[in-house]
């Protein structure tokens, strides 16, 4: 198999890592700051599922993009490729919007996080601008 696409490959080697990265953060460093006595166990439920559908939609995207690097009919997976770019930048907006709601100081701890989606991102649009040799 030969790579056609390696702005895919990195972008889905990105993914991967931080589905691994996402994953490790919440069991061991958010999720167990949760003050438990305040909240009800269906809220616990909520907030740890909800934070691990952000880790299983990183490994999703990744093996799609480490997929996709392989495939040599750029066309067909364009589409996708935009689909997980859009779906990134609705990330981005949400995780911003909702930050600047609720603690307009707190935007600067969500640099790092808003950093790794663009460059995520831009390595997409990279990938779909590539032409067929």
């Amino acid at each position: 198999m030969k790579v056609r696409n390696f702005y895919y490959l990195i972008a889905g080697v990105l993914a991967m890592l931080f589905a691994i990265t996402h994953a490790w953060n919440g069991q061991f460093a958010v999720l167990p700051t949760l003050d438990i006595r305040a909240m009800s166990m269906d809220t616990r439920t909520v907030f740890t599922y909800v934070w691990h559908i952000i880790t299983a939609e990183n490994l999703v995207f990744g093996i799609a993009f480490i997929f996709m690097s392989f495939q040599s009919e750029r066309s067909k997976i364009r589409f996708a490729a935009w689909m997980i770019a859009a779906i990134l930048i609705v990330r981005l907006i949400v995780i911003l919007g909702v930050t600047a709601l609720l603690e307009v100081s707190a935007l600067t701890d969500t640099i790092i996080d808003s950093i790794a989606i663009v460059i995520y991102v831009a390595l997409i649009i990279l990938g779909t601008t590539m032409n067929k040799k």
